[in-house]
């Protein structure tokens, strides 16, 4: 596979269904505009899957381990063995994740794309064996290009087997001990922001830690100098292999034409690396809510997406994304399923002209 003949593949989403389903939209047994926001979303759904009334049929989440060389800054409050011990958690199924996933109906593909720690083989464990976690951003380039190609095609893979097996709806989760103060750097390179607008605290840390955060950040891109014209050379110089791998979910599930749900800031910047490659994978986007981490507005911003939820989240492992599934099903479904004010003979508007608050 040929990232760039991936990438020529992508095709834009079908206006014609999106002006179908519009229309559609407005003859609903509803008044219209009384679902918010979710028929908008509808919409983008008719758009991306060629047809006025889109059918979901499954849901698939990838999530995406790695680890970091740039820990050895002291960026982060944990101990890199997390890294490993969360991946052992999700593939015993008690995470958070896990749990949102079980009870959605999303099936979970569990990845390791370079942890440190050498994991057990396990049947629920993909593993991309591109390296054992980055080299420190703050020293030169956290992979070379190759490595960086491999983790985005890899990532492409898995959303076309997901897409394969029927899911309609794609996300992606991370996992990765400073995994932030990568993305951070892959923010500021791709939007132009400095270190202290992209750069959030994280878990646990106190002022004087997050000032160290912020310098890190900063002297990792003065190091590197990503080009922001390119996408795979800022996921090179700064980025994270499992940022590389939800970069490739993302091309890959819109190549295969289907929704594509960003969880919060990892997914977000890896967002910024998929849309450097390929504008048009912007249609293809939901945003699934907004992250506690202060640079997700930021990413959210430059990709011009509102997110559907804000819970004050921000565990990451694709949490967020899982949650905002069932609000895309429903839109689908809303506008496929619901009857007509023809097809149900129901009046469409009152004596007044105004519509009604219910019907």
């Amino acid at each position: 596979m040929d990232l760039v003949d991936v990438i020529g593949q992508i095709g834009r989403v079908d206006r014609r269904a999106m002006r179908e389903a519009e229309s559609r939209q407005g003859r609903l047994t509803k008044p219209p505009g009384s679902l918010g926001r979710l028929e908008g979303l509808s919409v983008q759904m008719a758009g991306i899957f060629g047809s006025k009334r889109p059918i979901i049929r499954g849901k698939a989440l990838i999530v995406a381990a790695a680890d970091h060389g740039v820990v050895a800054q002291n960026v982060t409050a944990y101990p890199q063995a997390v890294t490993a011990q969360m991946v052992l958690n999700f593939l015993e199924g008690g995470a958070a994740v896990n749990v949102m996933a079980r009870k959605a109906g999303v099936d979970l593909v569990i990845v390791d794309a370079g942890v440190v720690a050498p994991l057990p083989t396990h049947p629920g464990l993909r593993v991309l064996g591109v390296g054992g976690g980055t080299s420190d951003i703050t020293q030169g380039p956290a992979m070379t290009r190759e490595q960086a190609q491999t983790c985005v095609l890899a990532g492409i893979r898995l959303a076309l087997e997901a897409a394969e097996k029927g899911a309609d709806i794609i996300g992606g989760g991370d996992m990765g001990i400073g995994n932030t103060t990568a993305s951070s750097a892959i923010v500021s390179a791709l939007t132009g922001k400095t270190a202290r607008e992209t750069t959030g605290r994280g878990t646990g840390r106190t002022d004087r830690q997050m000032d160290l955060k912020v310098q890190v950040v900063q002297r990792a891109l003065e190091l590197n100098r990503p080009d922001p014209g390119d996408g795979l050379d800022v996921l090179a110089k700064v980025g994270g292999f499992e940022i590389g791998v939800l970069a490739g979910v993302i091309l890959g599930g819109a190549m295969a034409r289907r929704v594509v749900i960003l969880d919060g800031f990892i997914s977000g910047a890896a967002g910024l690396i998929a849309r450097a490659m390929c504008l048009q994978v912007r249609d293809y986007m939901v945003a699934s809510h907004l992250s506690a981490e202060g640079g997700h507005r930021v990413v959210l911003s430059h990709l011009g997406l509102e997110p559907l939820l804000d819970l004050g989240m921000r565990l990451g492992e694709g949490t967020g994304a899982v949650l905002a599934m069932g609000l895309v099903e429903a839109a689908a479904a809303c506008l496929a399923e619901m009857a007509t004010f023809e097809g149900a003979r129901v009046s469409n508007k009152e004596g007044n002209g105004e519509g009604k608050e219910a019907c």
